[in-house]
């Protein structure tokens, strides 16, 4: 089977889309299949291209047995709204050009990435082919939970493409089963709704020793250390942490912040300013280095603000720490808490409260006896969610949809 995958997100891009799409499509490589992938030069989430890559209209080259097209696209910051809509936009057009010369079976994309899908529902439509809408973000309803879009004819018109996306996907993929009343309630057919959560891997990510030199070099050393590896976006919440960190700095806690986004110069401005001592901030890393920094920590953050969109979210970060045994402190209520308590992996607190951050963070620094229980947790929530299953599960789905497709020859 040809599958022709558009995303607007790839390796060495370190965040969840990217992390998933190249996991996915390397094992559907692996199990036999021609898997090409059409993307950007990487850049995300600063907007600012990585070294060694040039924003170029066409390269192609081979990953892991995958076929690689990086197409090029308008770059900007993942900050405001009109500037990314345009980022978006740009890759739309480039990937749809690009895609119109590529032979397949079937054509997947991914939100939340919005107008990737405009370019796979028009190549669809063009090469008389199914295509496959995975859905991690419900889009536009999110950009209007962090502030950047208000209700009205703007949102009216994006909510009328995405339930356009919806009824004309052949199947949609989404990330969490909170999704799916939503999908249902706005007429889709709960029918070719399919469910397939992120997930670990557990080849690259498994417990790790703690780095006692790096420990000591980040001024981490006999610390209990909290940490959150991802994008620092306005969804992130992370002022939390800045707000926290003076109380936890008299307990012996430390927090670390890793990644980049929106909100990264803000925070680092502002923890200058109040001459925070407990908090490092490093850069985002590559993805092989997420294991060592992830076993510097006690605790792995997941941390959204306080909204009930986010409530049928369930954040990558949480299978990447259970696969490490990282046991994790999560303020971002719904399924992924339900997730988390459901295999005893880690502490909830009340997104966006000081109070409730600080009473878990304390409460898993004062015992032993429930970290090592939180560990033991984390590992049975890994196997549970092995990602090379999940992606079998997935190419099940799309082989099916390939399958009753009338046969054409683009």
């Amino acid at each position: 089977m040809k599958i022709l995958f558009v995303a607007d997100n790839f390796p060495p891009e370190v965040n969840a889309p990217a992390s998933r799409i190249f996991a996915h499509c390397k094992r559907w490589a692996e199990v036999g299949h021609e898997v090409t992938v059409i993307t950007t030069a990487p850049n995300f989430p600063a907007g600012r291209l990585f070294e060694g890559y040039r924003n170029r209209f066409y390269q192609r080259t081979e990953v892991e047995g995958i076929n690689l097209i990086r197409v090029w696209s308008y770059i900007a910051p993942n900050e405001g709204f009109f500037a990314r809509t345009l980022d978006f936009l740009s890759f739309a057009l480039s990937s749809f050009l690009a895609g119109l010369f590529q032979r397949t079976d079937i054509i997947l994309t991914s939100s939340p990435q919005f107008f990737v899908a405009l370019s796979a529902n028009s190549l669809a439509f063009v090469k008389r082919k199914p295509w496959v809408f995975e859905v991690r973000d419900l889009w536009p309803e999110s950009i209007v939970a962090v502030g950047m879009l208000q209700k009205g004819w703007l949102y009216t018109l994006l909510e009328a493409l995405e339930l356009h996306f919806y009824r004309s996907a052949a199947a949609i993929i989404i990330v969490s089963e909170g999704f799916r009343k939503s999908l249902v309630d706005r007429g889709i057919s709960g029918r070719k709704i399919f469910t397939i959560p992120n997930g670990a891997e557990l080849g690259d990510f498994a417990p790790t020793p703690r780095d006692k030199l790096l420990a000591a070099k980040l001024g981490m050393e006999g610390r209990f250390v909290v940490g959150y590896l991802g994008t620092h976006g306005l969804a992130h919440g992370l002022d939390l942490f800045l707000d926290c960190a003076p109380i936890l700095a008299s307990e012996g806690i430390h927090i670390l912040l890793v990644g980049d986004g929106a909100r990264k110069d803000d925070l680092v401005a502002r923890a200058r300013a109040e001459n925070i001592q407990n908090i490092t901030f490093m850069n985002a890393v590559p993805r092989e280095r997420v294991p060592s920094l992830l076993a510097l920590c006690d605790a792995a953050l997941v941390n959204l603000i306080a909204s009930r969109t986010f409530q049928a979210v369930i954040p990558s970060k949480i299978f990447e720490a259970a696969a490490l045994g990282c046991p994790i402190l999560i303020g971002v209520d719904g399924v992924a808490r339900e997730l988390v308590e459901k295999y005893h992996a880690g502490l909830f607190y009340e997104p966006e409260n000081r109070d409730a951050f600080v009473a878990a963070a304390l409460r898993l620094k004062a015992d032993p006896v429930l970290h090592a229980e939180l560990q033991a947790g984390c590992q049975v929530l890994a196997k549970a969610y092995d990602r090379t299953l999940l992606a079998d599960h997935a190419l099940a789905i799309v082989s099916s949809c390939a399958r009753s497709a009338p046969s054409t020859n683009s």
